[in-house]
């Protein structure tokens, strides 16, 4: 236990110092890239929730990361204009009100699906999650005061009290502590007993209902925490951005959110983040030098999962000689 502490901070305070690293080698875009990987690896660390420990398929996660993107953007969009949502929600540029109001409304969101989805299960359940993702995508592109399929830009990130969030570094830090903290919110709701009964429920749902157990409660509960993490992860993403759009829940984005976790390592806490990061590392270095970057992108992927069961995190247990 106090070994992986150990790692943790060690990490933590590695990626801390990425802004100073960048400064001192000349390479600013580090920043850039490590926190938007750091982002990544929320959604792709609340999608791994319900895939890797309740056995849930999603194809639409990208839904609930975009609907908490377009919630910061939207307030921001009706702070400018002095105007309010409905005529009745006033807009604003607190941090401290975007993003809890983002994770609610993707909360919202994810109950909503995930109480018809949930009923069913295997395929039906992927095609159904998709549906829903290709829906809410259709219908943010028809909303044209919000800018329609070209998005929303919001030209100053939120605000948080006694920060300056218009400092890259700053908003960098922000948002490592928010990784971090979800991080660890995510490893205790793991080995919690509601943890434990999602496992159970993946493992063998019947045995789990004869028990007296409520599967289908239990899965929409996991179900609506997991969109709640990725509402979260895309407000952060459209406050390091400045900009919302439709393309944020893409069935495209959902597909690659399920390759962060496969190629960081299905039901592991670390691989989605690890994942995120390998895998926007290397689509931003090869679209430097070609269009054709999804190819070796591919390669990548089916070599980890032909050549490690259990992704990169199974990997680097088997160098550090860690437990499976």
């Amino acid at each position: 236990m106090k070994r992986e502490y150990l790692i943790l901070a060690t990490v933590f305070l590695l990626l801390a110092l990425v802004p100073f690293l960048a400064a001192a080698t000349g390479q600013t875009s580090w920043t850039r890239l490590v926190g938007q990987a750091l982002i990544y690896g929320m959604a792709a660390a609340s999608l791994n929730f319900i895939l890797g420990y309740g056995g849930m398929i999603s194809f639409g996660h990208a839904a609930f990361f975009g609907i908490g993107g377009y919630v910061v953007g939207i307030m921001y969009h009706h702070f400018d204009a002095g105007t309010s949502f409905l005529g009745v929600i006033p807009g604003t540029d607190q941090m401290l009100i975007t993003l809890p109001a983002a994770v609610l409304v993707a909360g919202l969101a994810a109950a909503l699906v995930g109480a018809m989805s949930l009923r069913t299960g295997g395929v039906q359940f992927i095609m159904i999650t998709l549906a829903f993702a290709q829906m809410f995508f259709f219908l943010f592109i028809s909303l044209k005061t919000y800018g329609g399929e070209d998005g929303i830009m919001v030209r100053r990130t939120n605000a948080l009290p006694g920060l300056d969030m218009r400092n890259r570094d700053t908003l960098y830090w922000v948002v490592l502590c928010f990784a971090a903290a979800y991080y660890l919110f995510l490893r205790r709701l793991v080995q919690s007993s509601f943890g434990q009964i999602i496992a159970g429920i993946r493992q063998n749902e019947r045995r789990m209902a004869s028990m007296g157990i409520s599967t289908f409660r239990y899965k929409l509960y996991a179900f609506i925490l997991s969109g709640m993490g990725a509402g979260l992860a895309g407000a952060l993403m459209v406050n390091f951005l400045r900009f919302a759009s439709p393309d944020m829940m893409h069935w495209t984005r959902s597909g690659e959110f399920m390759i962060m976790v496969i190629l960081g390592g299905v039901g592991t806490l670390a691989g989605p983040f690890i994942g995120a990061g390998v895998l926007f590392t290397v689509e931003t270095t090869l679209a430097r030098y070609t269009e054709h970057w999804m190819l070796p992108v591919g390669i990548l992927l089916l070599v980890v999962v032909l050549t490690s069961k259990g992704g990169l995190m199974a990997l680097i247990r088997k160098l550090t000689g860690g437990q499976k």
